[in-house]
């Protein structure tokens, strides 16, 4: 059995009888929750089945979009991971090749200063020599040869590769950061508060009501 490279998979919901259906009846309870008046207890029993038609065709089109969409979801997963695999070798080949560029670039960046710094140094004790010698050197200073600077940019006839510096940045201590870098994290808030936890410094806790609504079978 030949492997398969192409799939059919469903599109257009829209015209999609059921869905169509659906819709429909999602805009005429839409317009009678917009002309709704809750004035009494009575009036919570037709509101209540209302909302439990909305949870079904909720559920519904729900469903119906999981049909829709999880074939192609299936399919773009598997797509990714076999480009993922694939280009995994030259990922890594621009990794490598990235990095020894720039440590080659270091390396006679570091050359060239301990080199300056060298010929400075003979040349403050060139100074110092011409003081105690009456304002007359010695001997000759001679001053070693400094590396040329490393091409900002190396052009060919493949390409161009130029280095520029990029500020990062990293925490080192969390205590010490500006109360404005300092972002909650809701998801964590939500546990804990939800697991019991009813005092936090900083954090107001409080109950809010919500409706839940079962749909009859």
């Amino acid at each position: 059995m030949e492997n398969q490279t192409t799939a059919l998979v469903r599109v257009q919901p829209e015209i999609d009888p059921q869905v169509v259906a659906f819709h429909e009846q999602a805009v005429g309870l839409l317009e009678y929750a917009e002309r709704r008046v809750i004035a009494t207890i009575e009036d919570l029993k037709p509101a209540t089945e209302d909302l439990a038609a909305i949870a079904n065709i909720k559920k519904a089109l729900e469903g119906l979009r999981v049909e829709y969409v999880k074939p192609l979801q299936d399919h773009v997963k598997a797509i990714n991971e076999t480009f993922r695999q694939l280009m995994e070798p030259i990922l890594a080949a621009d990794m490598i090749t990235r990095a020894k560029v720039l440590a080659f670039q270091a390396k006679i960046e570091i050359l060239k200063q301990a080199q300056e710094k060298v010929n400075h140094l003979r040349e403050e004790a060139a100074v110092l020599d011409a003081t105690i010698h009456g304002g007359e050197l010695s001997e000759p200073t001679e001053l070693i040869p400094v590396q040329a600077a490393v091409p900002t940019r190396t052009v060919t006839d493949m390409g161009t590769a130029g280095q520029r510096k990029l500020w990062k940045w990293e925490v080192v201590d969390f205590a010490l950061l500006p109360d404005d870098f300092k972002v909650p994290n809701p998801g964590l808030l939500t546990a804990a508060v939800r697991g019991g936890k009813r005092e936090i410094p900083g954090v107001e806790i409080y109950e809010e009501a919500v409706l839940t609504v079962r749909a009859g079978r």
